[in-house]
């Protein structure tokens, strides 16, 4: 009995359109698996899902952390393991759908004592090493993670920025995973495991089109709203792919022919990332190339509405 559905898939592959159409047709919950969509000031720049989404089916952990706040992987698995049982409860079926192959590594696996921390991450942390110095770096990690700087000297900054990117990325010192057994919230053989892979040149395309129809949304409205609270911009959600960019264009110093162009590259090269992270960890879900094909396969898995409640 199949207890679960999960989409994963680069950004603008069609995996979100896939979700809600299963769970229209087989009575299910579509939950977020995505580590931006989960912030409620990134309504445009993430694509949540629209009022005609939302009214065709359920949906959890969208929209429901504050930008102040570094969400975690290890909050996340807390979050969905009650999203799931909820949706269950309502005799709906569970579709887990994101772009962030951690949450499912973690979701299938359990957090590892060793963690796979996400590139965009590591990338972060090491351009900040650079940009503040070993003695402004090892203050950061002092006011993150006091545990970790207290065994790390400042001279070390490799591994100051690795307890960093851990403490990023998963919300838990690593100090605290050592000695740690990962422990699944999900069984690999009770859940239909799919990927949205569509070929290069469409995907891009994709990429490029919604960022314009996101600026057509209000996505400068957005930016500006999120950079009135004045955050830390080392926060996740000020590291959403576009922000920085409509920042710049609000601040006067870039177009925003400009800054649409940067947004764009960084997002399509965000999404060879994810396409890098699934070949190496997903590279035993069901491919497919569109979210069309993710349907098509999911209803023949669950052929009538409600199968998946009747056993």
């Amino acid at each position: 009995m199949i207890e679960a559905i999960l989409i994963a898939g680069p950004t603008a592959s069609g995996k979100s359109s896939a979700a809600v159409a299963l769970a229209a047709r087989l009575g299910g919950t579509v939950i977020n698996a995505d580590s931006m969509q989960v912030y409620r000031e990134l309504d445009v720049l993430t694509a949540r899902p629209g009022a005609a989404d939302l009214a065709s089916a359920p949906h959890r952990l969208y929209g429901t952390v504050p930008a102040a706040e570094a969400y975690s992987v290890g909050r996340w698995l807390t979050d969905v393991a009650a999203a799931m049982t909820q949706a269950r409860g309502e005799g709906r079926l569970p579709i887990l759908v994101g772009g962030t192959g951690l949450y499912f590594k973690a979701l299938l696996e359990g957090l590892s004592p060793v963690p796979d921390i996400p590139p965009e991450t590591r990338e972060h942390w090491r351009a900040w090493a650079e940009a503040l110095g070993a003695e402004d770096l090892h203050r950061e990690l002092a006011a993150r993670d006091p545990v970790m700087a207290e065994r790390l000297l400042p001279s070390d900054p490799q591994r100051v920025s690795r307890a960093l990117e851990v403490i990023d990325a998963t919300g838990i010192s690593l100090a605290a995973w050592q000695g740690t057994a990962g422990t699944p919230t999900l069984a690999g053989d009770a859940v239909l495991k799919l990927v949205v892979a569509p070929e290069r040149e469409p995907l891009y395309a994709g990429i490029d089109a919604r960022f314009d129809r996101m600026v057509e949304a209000g996505a400068l409205d957005e930016v500006a709203a999120l950079m009135a609270l004045d955050l830390d911009p080392a926060l996740p959600a000020m590291r959403a792919h576009g922000v920085r960019e409509i920042a710049a264009h609000l601040a006067g110093t870039m177009s925003l022919e400009a800054a649409a162009t940067k947004a764009k590259t960084e997002t399509r090269r965000y999404a060879k990332r994810q396409m890098t992270w699934i070949r190496r960890f997903m590279a035993d879900w069901e491919w497919v190339p569109d979210g069309g094909a993710a349907v098509a396969v999911a209803l023949r898995a669950l052929p009538a509405r409600g199968s998946h409640r009747d056993g």
